[in-house]
């Protein structure tokens, strides 16, 4: 059975799979194409992301807060996805297409505990947030 909260947008990119990962993959970039404009800054993690790997970031929602996060998929140029504390997950797909790579975001809430996410009413503007990252993406990436 399909999820039922899973929240995603896809645009096609100019530019190869590895340009796009390569960006994806270092979270110090995060806040640079963060359509959400919730990230703030990388405060600890490698350089590259890999799977296994945990990183946190500086947020701000309102409030300042902090999340830490984990790696939980990783195909050099295909996938990344991580997961914070309540396992929500981000995930960047990408499949090389003629002139380009088709990039989706999606953010899978699907738990039992996903009505505090609900109650925020954050994922009403998910949608819209994940267009505005991959345009950034896009802009970042054909400069």
């Amino acid at each position: 059975m399909a999820s039922k909260r899973i929240v995603s947008a896809t645009r096609f990119i100019p530019a190869p799979p590895a340009t796009i990962f390569d960006l994806l993959a270092d979270p110090r970039k995060h806040s640079t194409f963060d359509g959400s404009g919730s990230v703030v800054k990388v405060r600890k993690g490698p350089e590259r992301l890999s799977l296994g790997a945990t990183f946190s970031m500086d947020m701000k929602l309102g409030l300042a807060y902090f999340v830490s996060n984990k790696v939980v998929a990783f195909e050099e140029n295909k996938c990344i996805a991580w997961h914070h504390i309540a396992q929500f997950v981000w995930r960047y797909d990408l499949v090389e297409v003629p002139g380009g790579t088709q990039v989706t975001e999606s953010f899978n809430y699907d738990k039992p505990w996903a009505f505090t996410v609900e109650l925020s009413h954050k994922v009403e503007h998910n949608q819209r947030d994940m267009e505005k990252t991959l345009e950034r993406i896009e802009t970042i990436v054909t400069a």
